[in-house]
C-alpha cells in the first residue's frame, strides 16, 4: 500500500478512531523498510525506555512523546507489542522490556 501520511510509532495496538483496520505481525527488517519509505514519522511512544530501545532497534531516533494520536483513514502505524502483559502500574526498564520479548505489527486504518 502506497502511504502518503506519516507513519505513527505506537507502543501498543490501539484503535484511536472509528473505522476498519487490519493488523499483521511483521519482522524487524520489514519495520525498518517501512520507516525508510515513509513520508514522515510521528512518535506516540509514551515510555522513555521503549523509545530508547526502538531507536536502537530501528536505527532512527524515536522520540518519547505522550501525544494523543488519532489515526487517519489510509494511515499506517508501526506497533511495538510486548509478548506478555506486565503487572498493573509497572514501568519497565529497557532490560525488562527485552526480557518480556516483543514483536512488531503493522496497523493500517482503511476507512
Amino acid at each position: 500500500m502506497e502511504n502518503s501520511y506519516p507513519i505513527a510509532i505506537l507502543n501498543g495496538a490501539i484503535i484511536t478512531a472509528d473505522g476498519e483496520y487490519s493488523c499483521q505481525t511483521i519482522s524487524l527488517a520489514e519495520a525498518k523498510q517501512l520507516l525508510q519509505s515513509a513520508p514522515g514519522i510521528i512518535s506516540a511512544v509514551g515510555h522513555q525506555a521503549t523509545a530508547e530501545l526502538l531507536t536502537d532497534l530501528l536505527g532512527i531516533k524515536i522520540n518519547f512523546s505522550r501525544i494523543n494520536f488519532h489515526q487517519t483513514a489510509g494511515q499506517q502505524a508501526l506497533v511495538f507489542k510486548l509478548n506478555s502483559r506486565p503487572p498493573e502500574g509497572v514501568i519497565l526498564s529497557r532490560v525488562e522490556l527485552e526480557a518480556y520479548g516483543y514483536q512488531f505489527q503493522l496497523l493500517s486504518r482503511h476507512t
